[in-house]
């Protein structure tokens, strides 16, 4: 059973329909002890990152995530997901994050003809021994958008990386972290790849 966290600020819908084609039961709560109960959990994200946090934490739903990784549960981040995870992010300001992978998330910047927020297909290098990219060739395309990068202080981190003007980390694996910059759901099949290779980790 797969849990997807709904602290107000993510793509619920599309995340869980892609769990559902796969054919893993999945549903999404805003309750510790159903997202506890579950064996794999999703920490989405879409928005802006001091406002991502704050519900976070006005929910209690931060101590939840801390739970899970202290039990070694498998998490799956998600975009915003993958960053809430950092020491900190410099999105309008600086703002704490949770604080499980220690580094920075910073914001793109790029010679004028790059376009930020970085939006579109991109190619995708991934680590050959990383378990989420496993049966899936280097040079595959995933959707993006975002505006912010993640700079972990360990790059031993690093499941993947892309080119957008600069090389940046696009996921990283730790422990029984999981997380991409990419959206998954919204990456057709290599994308629904990626996603059962989570729910069989």
């Amino acid at each position: 059973m797969i849990a997807i966290i709904d602290y107000g600020m993510g793509n619920l819908a599309s995340v869980k329909n892609a769990f559902l084609k796969l054919g893993y039961k999945t549903f999404i709560s805003s309750k510790p002890d159903d997202i506890l109960s579950a064996d794999r959990v999703v920490l989405p994200g879409v928005g802006a990152f001091g406002d991502a946090i704050n519900s976070l934490q006005d929910t209690g739903l931060d101590r939840t995530i801390y739970r899970i990784v202290k039990e070694s549960k498998p998490l799956l981040g998600v975009c915003l997901g993958l960053q809430l995870l950092f020491t900190e992010s410099e999105e309008n300001g600086v703002h704490k994050g949770l604080d499980i992978i220690q580094g920075r998330v910073i914001k793109f910047k790029l010679p004028s003809f790059y376009k930020v927020p970085h939006m579109g297909w991109n190619e995708v290098k991934p680590d050959p021994g990383s378990q989420l990219f496993k049966n899936i060739l280097p040079g595959s395309y995933f959707y993006f958008v975002h505006s912010y990068y993640v700079v972990p202080e360990d790059n031993s981190f690093a499941a993947a990386v892309s080119d957008y003007g600069l090389d940046f980390i696009c996921a990283v694996e730790k422990d029984n972290l999981f997380a991409t910059q990419f959206h998954p759901e919204k990456s057709g099949s290599i994308g629904l790849e990626v996603l059962k290779n989570f729910a069989e980790i």
